[in-house]
């Protein structure tokens, strides 16, 4: 049985955010080979600046699981997270975190303050960059140059 494209998913959804006026990126929250949430960006749309992909399917993951901890749980999302983000990832607990594009201005994994570098940091993840890592930078960089 063929795994599911738990990124291609995400990338969806980045397009999904994209069609709605928001910045393209989308995640999904997987258990083994199971979809348990997935989200696209909805800060614009739900006025909240927490409302981020990754916090969106935290959240719904949470509520879908009945805990606030994901510990057999992976992240899959478009873009590199930020410390908010990272932040939420720790403290679900999450197994895995994947992204594709890094956030050289945003980021808070591979750039800026590296979050689960942190001696503060109580949970790291296994950390797997650059899935998808073209179309979603691609994505990204259309957005905002459209956006010119």
């Amino acid at each position: 049985m063929k795994r599911p494209d738990f990124m291609g998913l995400a990338l969806r959804q980045a397009e999904s955010a994209a069609a709605r006026g928001e910045v393209p990126v989308g995640a999904v929250v997987a258990s083994g080979d199971t979809i348990v949430a997935a989200a696209g960006n909805r800060t614009r749309e739900l006025a909240d600046p927490t409302a981020h992909a990754e916090m969106l399917a935290i959240r719904e993951a949470c509520r879908a699981l009945a805990s606030e901890r994901l510990s057999g749980c992976d992240l899959y999302v478009t873009l590199e997270p930020c410390a908010m983000c990272a932040g939420a990832i720790s403290f679900a607990r999450l197994r895995r975190l994947y992204y594709g594009a890094e956030d050289e201005k945003g980021g808070a994994v591979a750039n800026g303050v590296r979050f689960f570098a942190a001696p503060t940091c109580h949970h790291v993840p296994e950390i797997y960059a650059g899935l998808g890592e073209v179309q979603a930078a691609t994505m990204l960089k259309d957005f905002f140059r459209d956006r010119r």
